[in-house]
């Protein structure tokens, strides 16, 4: 049984030719912030819970993962304002 492919997409591609740059400068910019961070935390969370979290960044335009280390760092900043 053969699929039909161009139904299937992984992910959908910008519509313009400016939102294709941006996006790469977006991937460039979280490539080096995700090189900065070396330890990896696993917290258990409700389905609920994780679903509210993805949309939230997808409505930010970010990774959960990108606005979930914000957080973090803006809860557990040193008294200077820099992460610790």
């Amino acid at each position: 049984m053969t699929r039909d492919r161009s139904k299937q997409r992984f992910a959908a591609r910008p519509a313009t030719p400016d939102e294709w740059v941006r996006d790469s400068n977006r991937s460039a910019e979280r490539d080096r912030a995700a090189t900065a961070y070396t330890a990896r935390l696993t917290v258990d969370i409700t389905p609920e819970l994780r679903g509210r979290i993805k949309i939230e960044a997808f409505q930010r335009g970010v990774t959960v993962a990108d606005m979930l280390r914000a957080l973090l760092v803006e809860e557990f900043s040193d008294r200077d304002g820099e992460a610790k």
